[in-house]
């Protein structure tokens, strides 16, 4: 016991001079408050702070023994009432409700007495009890343990309220000695659903199983105790006390013991604690010691009376003196427990405490941390770091961290940080500090084991972003790759692979492992360094990931998301896109591939300037190196026929891409446009104008190109109207001669020909554009002009010979009608004109000279069945020429449309459509009082 350290964990709060007025036997605690039995057979009944609450008579003589009930408010008393026959026992078992109460005078009141049972009959017969003990089952079901001096147990099990009880006895020890047999002590033990007796006398402990039937017992000991001082513990161990020591009991025999020298007045278990009351033979005095025995420390110690009960109530310790006075004893609280210990420097002590008692984890590390403080300031940094390591997730790591940064102590802060990182804890930083200790010792085996150690689910402990740069700027590559290959995080594995380790090969291998989605993004990401050293390679990458089968078109990614990684390598490129357009001939994005492919076939120069081309710049003077030195006309050389051979490309590209089926390309026709006119690609513009019917624009083009020959055969296909071209081409083409200013007179001779076989511009027109020319000759048009002028002679004498021929038809006309309004018409017809029958009665004679049966007329008498059709066709072409009067956006368009617009106004007249309009009401004409001309 010398060892054991001495603390004061306790303190004294209260106490009370007397609890009763007689003297105590017996005593219970529950529910708040203490029960008390005195030899004059009352209770008392006391609230906290050892307030009197109120007092009963239970019964009429002693209290032998009470307890009060955890579960209900019942407290039940065994004590000895006035004998009423010789044969019943005074002794008895009552139970009283402390719920319900009944006056008892003016100002008092007691509880009902719901119970009373003699405990001693004939089947068990009377002997003197030693100790008494009740189990709370289910409610209502109590089971009652009395012990007596003969080596006896009697049980009462049942509902004792409503006496629906059995008894039944469990044999300890049969001696004739009753000193050596008598029940010392007794304890339930209660796992699950098995109940379980402890039974002390002075020569064994026994244990029942009182799940059989009947009890069985075994004997755990044959050593027992001669005063009642058991108690169980809550891992449901059988405490002992005896004078050399105190012994521990679980159901298979002896356990563990503590020599603690004295005689055991009373024993308990409290919070963990052992509490103890050892007599002192000596002085007569008790000492009460509370003991820790996981920490093998004495918490409290005290001298007192003799003590005659001990109980646990309220949280507290409660020693009732043999003189009725009693104290109240209590635990301080942890803090202040926790600085009595730092202020010794106990702080293993301290950490064992917060540890037993269960406190929470952030008191254990707070005790830890200053356990730590103090042995860095012993210089004992290994054990300091022990220490703190055990504080990790409850003290801030930099707290820690900041202590050990010097270079001498790196050993310490790797072992915190590996720790840190092994609980998940570790941050971006710590991680990064961590590596870099890894890599100042040089220690390349725990490098390996913390890259290449991964928790349960396949996830590392650390951050990968920070340890994969660390390493990488470390020029730790492998151990960098590892853990982006291990995470997944491509893009810093290719990264390493293409920037820092010029592994190419790899990088493409690697790529070509991803699956699709991975893989596009990594390519979109590295593709211009991989382009630049293996383009071919790359090219092949790119065309299985953008044409890859067994998979929908739009779930493909198109070849215009990867553009951009060619910018420096339009070359490589333009192989791309024309190995895709070769194999997909449908891409939903070809309209974008094939402006690209012209904007490549049609540009000047594709020799943009790389990092990889290995050019020497001397004296202003670019040389190359290919196979000897090349002449920079060679390579001119080399230049144009790759220029010319692209252009090629261009012009079938934009051919294949027009079908005649479609009526626009596929391709941006005003892109396309833009692209020849930049690079003068003029076979490209003609083809794009001729298929837009742009027919002015390609005689423009050739003639800014000056390309006679070429622009009147351009005319020639296009300038027919009868395949659909264009007529006026020719006027253009004879105004363009005409300001040219040189001599062209075998082109003008020839667009004259053309001009007067289709009647395309009047004589006039036409020596008024070539006038402007002074190269000139009026005989290049002398030919033309006296052809045109015989061929209007022609026509003014046909045109005379008709006006004679209508004026001659005219005057007949007016003959005829005068003659048929003024004299009498003779009808010589002898035949009828429908039927060809002589004529008879009744006939019917027309003015046009026809004569008819009036049977082959039929109803209709009115007109002529010879001359109708043709009078109906000429009334139909008069209503025509009046609607059509009407019709002005016909009449202007066939104005526009004409080669001769005079003609067909003069024609409008001639049919009477162009008429003046009569005069209109006075309530219609408008305002201003002009007269209009109405078609």
């Amino acid at each position: 016991m010398y060892q054991w350290r001495k603390f004061e964990f306790f303190e004294e709060k209260y106490g009370g001079k007397s609890l009763a007025d007689g003297k105590i036997e017996c005593c219970s605690s529950g529910r708040g408050k203490l029960a008390v039995g005195c030899e004059d057979g009352t209770v008392t009944l006391l609230d906290r702070g050892f307030k009197f609450s109120y007092v009963f008579q239970a019964h009429t003589s002693s209290v032998l023994f009470l307890q009060q009930l955890k579960q209900r408010n019942f407290l039940l008393t065994v004590g000895e009432d006035e004998q009423i026959s010789p044969q019943l026992s005074s002794v008895c078992l009552k139970v009283f409700d402390l719920d319900k109460t009944q006056p008892e005078g003016p100002s008092t009141s007691i509880p009902d007495c719901i119970q009373i049972l003699r405990i001693f009959t004939n089947q068990f017969p009377e002997a003197k009890i030693t100790s008494f003990l009740v189990l709370e089952e289910a409610p209502p079901i109590l089971l009652i343990a009395i012990g007596l001096d003969n080596g006896c147990i009697y049980c009462i099990q049942g509902d004792i309220e409503r006496e629906r009880i059995k008894r039944f006895m469990l044999q300890v020890e049969n001696h004739q000695d009753k000193s050596q047999c008598s029940i010392t002590g007794m304890a339930f033990r209660v796992d699950g659903k098995a109940f379980q007796l402890f039974a002390v006398t002075p020569n064994s402990v026994s244990l029942f199983n009182l799940q059989t039937q009947p009890a069985s017992r075994q004997t755990l000991d044959h050593i027992g105790s001669n005063v009642n001082s058991v108690a169980m513990n809550d891992r449901l161990e059988f405490i002992i006390g005896r004078p050399e020591a105190v012994y521990f009991y679980e159901v298979d025999g002896r356990g563990p013991c503590w020599a603690f020298e004295g005689e055991k007045k009373f024993l308990s278990w409290f919070r963990g604690y052992l509490l103890c009351v050892i007599a002192d033979q000596r002085s007569g005095n008790h000492t009460f010691n509370i003991y820790d025995l996981k920490n093998r420390l004495i918490a409290h110690s005290i001298v007192v009376k003799e003590v005659s009960h001990m109980l646990c109530e309220w949280g507290s310790i409660v020693l009732i003196m043999k003189d009725s006075s009693a104290i109240c004893i209590g635990e301080k609280d942890m803090e202040s427990k926790l600085d009595m210990l730092f202020k010794k420097n106990l702080y293993t002590v301290a950490i064992n405490l917060v540890q037993s008692q269960q406190a929470d984890a952030a008191a254990t590390a707070e005790v830890l941390r200053k356990y730590g403080d103090h042995l860095y300031s012993k210089q004992d940094f290994d054990e300091a770091m022990a220490q703190y390591i055990h504080t990790i997730g409850h003290l801030e790591p930099s707290y820690v961290i900041q202590k050990f940064l010097d270079a001498q102590r790196i050993y310490n802060l790797t072992n915190y940080l590996e720790n840190l990182h092994e609980k998940g804890l570790g941050s971006k930083d710590h991680t990064t500090l961590l590596l870099n200790c890894y890599t100042k010792l040089k220690d390349v085996e725990k490098l390996n084991v913390f890259i290449k150690n991964e928790d349960g689910v396949g996830e590392h402990k650390f951050d990968v972003e920070t340890a994969i740069r660390v390493c990488r700027a470390a020029n730790y590559h492998e151990h960098a790759m590892y853990v982006a290959k291990k995470s997944g995080r491509h893009e810093w594995y290719l990264k390493i692979l293409l920037e820092d380790l010029g592994r190419y090969e790899e990088a493409l291998q690697y790529i070509s492992s991803l699956d699709s989605s991975q893989a596009g993004v990594t390519v979109k990401e590295y593709g211009k360094i991989l382009i630049e050293h293996k383009p071919e390679e790359t090219v092949e990458i790119l065309m299985r990931l953008c044409t890859e089968e067994g998979t929908y078109a739009y779930m493909l990614p198109s070849p215009v998301d990867f553009l951009n990684i060619f910018i420096h390598y339009p070359r490589s490129l333009m192989n791309f896109l024309e190995k895709y357009i070769k194999k997909v001939k449908d891409s939903p994005a070809q309209v974008e591939i094939h402006n690209t492919l012209l904007e490549l076939y049609l540009s000047s120069d594709l020799n943009f300037p790389s990092m990889s081309q290995a050019n020497i710049i001397e004296n202003g003077t670019l040389k190359q190196e290919v196979n000897g030195k090349l002449t920079q006309e060679h390579e001119n050389i080399k230049s144009e026929n790759d220029h010319q051979e692209r252009l090629k490309k261009g012009l079938v590209l934009l051919k294949s891409a027009w079908p005649s089926d479609l009526e626009q390309p596929l391709y941006d026709v005003d892109l396309a446009i833009i692209l020849c006119e930049m690079n003068a690609f003029k076979e490209g513009l003609l083809y794009l104008y001729e298929k837009l019917k742009l027919f002015k624009e390609v005689i423009a083009c050739y003639m800014r190109s000056h390309d006679h020959e070429g622009l009147i055969a351009c005319c020639k296909r296009l300038g027919d109207s009868g395949t659909g071209g264009d007529p006026t081409l020719w006027a253009d083409l004879l105004k363009y001669f005409g300001e040219l200013g040189e001599d062209c007179s075998k082109e003008v001779r020839e667009v004259l020909t053309y001009i007067e076989r289709d009647d395309i511009l009047p004589p006039i027109m036409v020596l008024q554009t070539l006038s402007l020319n002074p190269c000139l000759s009026l005989s290049v048009i002398k030919d033309y002009i006296a052809r045109k002028l015989e061929h209007e002679s022609k026509l003014i004498e046909e045109d005379r010979r008709m006006i004679d021929k209508y004026q001659e038809e005219t005057s007949t006309m007016r003959k005829e009608i005068q003659d048929l309004r003024t004299n009498a018409r003779i009808f010589q017809l002898s035949k009828c004109t429908a039927c060809t029958f002589t004529l008879d009665l009744p006939a019917v004679h027309f003015m046009c000279m026809h004569s008819f049966h009036q049977r082959c007329l039929g109803d209709n008498e009115k007109e002529c069945p010879e001359c109708a059709p043709e009078y109906r066709s000429v009334l139909e072409m008069k209503r025509n020429l009046e609607s059509n009067s009407k019709n002005q956006d016909q009449f202007f368009n066939q104005v526009k449309s004409s080669k001769d617009g005079f003609s067909v106004i003069a024609e409008y007249f001639g049919k009477g459509i162009i008429s003046k309009t009569s005069k209109e009401p006075a309530g219609s004409r408008r305002s201003n009082g002009t007269s209009t001309t109405s078609f």
